[in-house]
């Protein structure tokens, strides 16, 4: 999972919640919800969600109107069904143990059953299946992060983020309910050692850094630029065909405004993803999350964790480790994966590793946008198909390629 930090000096507790007295009404049984909220003590609320559609987190607001790009966009209003605490535990069948999926930092995920047209609960085995996030009251992440994913998730829409489908804030209890992504995370097909699990294969690990790299491109050219910040491969989400999905926003923040190049903010994420001088100085650039993205290619690349204390000195972290293999065709061999051999051209290995390099520049003005990095990336595929439709003419001659147009998708 890695090793996560942050300048936080104390974890929240269950009692540091304050929950805000509602005043006006909110709708459980319609997938769209609004309310307005007021409490009982100065200030504004902590948690505000306005029907007409502008949500702080205490750090600006997405705007107000619709934001369009062709695949994704910024809802105007949240889409999100407020639930009980009492139809999730029925979902999950009282949060029995084996319907748990994993285990984080911000709690425990179950798997969970709804109506895919009312989202009540559901037998088990029958209905929808879900993802349900159950905040641990020990969490050092709390309510803070709760209230980023609603707040961010509630309102982004795009094919490469995973759908969050409702909350529930009942006393204590704080869960999020998402899309269920049966394939589970690019970690775990990295790095668990699993029999039953087949290894990723080189056309598959594209395509996953495509959809993620979609993804990170949404967000950082939308009308107000988002910025990640946590980037790693057990936030990538797959689904059964193996798009890949962003998922925890927790640490997400509105990027810089008013012709600035940064956002200075406390310093939280996870080692061996975060780039330096996020760590360093607090300046957290939009180009800080293509650091990130680079270090999971270089996982993709290698099957190696970002940060393994398990190796011998000098390679535990791993950037620093194979950083200077990255531009040379023979270096690079002897960190590819060996589970993958062969099932690439030494072209589109070398490509992938330049571009690898270019994400982990020192200085973020140096890195590429995602933008192109996802052009990169569709480039590199496109190698790979001609590779693969050369060695087709070579075996058939009667074989034709078929006519292809290159469209670069955000």
């Amino acid at each position: 999972m890695g090793l996560c930090f942050s300048s936080r000096s104390a974890p929240h507790s269950s009692s540091s919640f304050n929950k805000p007295q509602f005043s006006g009404s909110a709708s459980t049984d319609s997938k769209n919800v609004g309310f307005s909220a007021t409490t009982s003590s100065a200030g504004k609320s902590q948690f505000t969600e306005i029907a007409s559609g502008s949500i702080d987190d205490g750090e600006g607001s997405l705007p107000l109107a619709s934001s369009y790009s062709p695949n994704g966009q910024i809802l105007e209003r949240p889409n999100l069904k407020v639930f009980s605490f009492s139809d999730l535990r029925s979902a999950t069948k009282s949060f029995k143990a084996d319907t748990l999926l994993g285990e984080g930092g911000f709690g425990k995920v179950y798997k969970g059953w709804l109506d895919e047209k009312t989202l009540t609960p559901a037998k088990a085995g029958s209905g929808m299946v879900v993802a349900i996030k159950k905040l641990n009251s020990e969490s050092t992440q709390g309510f803070r992060e709760w209230q980023s994913e609603v707040n961010f998730l509630g309102r982004l829409s795009h094919p490469n983020l995973v759908k969050l489908l409702g909350y529930c804030w009942d006393d204590d209890e704080l869960l999020l309910v998402y899309e269920f992504m049966p394939k589970g995370s690019l970690e775990n097909h990295l790095f668990r050692r699993n029999p039953n699990i087949e290894p990723l294969s080189w056309n598959t690990r594209l395509k996953i850094a495509i959809g993620a790299a979609r993804g990170l491109a949404f967000l950082h050219t939308s009308e107000k630029q988002v910025i990640y910040r946590d980037f790693k491969a057990s936030n990538i989400l797959l689904d059964g065909n193996y798009n890949a999905k962003i998922s925890d926003f927790g640490l997400a923040k509105f990027g810089p405004s008013g012709g600035e190049s940064h956002v200075t903010t406390r310093v939280m994420g996870t080692y061996g993803y975060a780039a330096p001088e996020y760590i360093a100085t607090g300046h957290l650039y939009v180009k800080s999350d293509v650091y990130g993205f680079g270090v999971v290619l270089l996982e993709m690349l290698t099957s190696m964790r970002a940060l393994d204390t398990k190796r011998p000195t000098g390679q535990q972290n791993l950037v620093e480790w194979v950083k200077p293999c990255l531009s040379s065709k023979k270096k690079l061999k002897t960190i590819m994966d060996a589970k993958i051999e062969g099932q690439y051209s030494q072209k589109a290995a070398l490509q992938a590793a330049q571009l690898t390099l270019k994400c982990l520049e020192p200085d973020p003005k140096q890195r590429p946008s995602m933008k192109d990095v996802l052009e990169t990336l569709e480039s590199i595929e496109v190698i790979h198909e001609k590779s693969k439709d050369s060695k087709n003419r070579i075996s058939n001659p009667t074989y034709h390629q078929p006519v292809r147009h290159r469209i670069v998708r955000v």
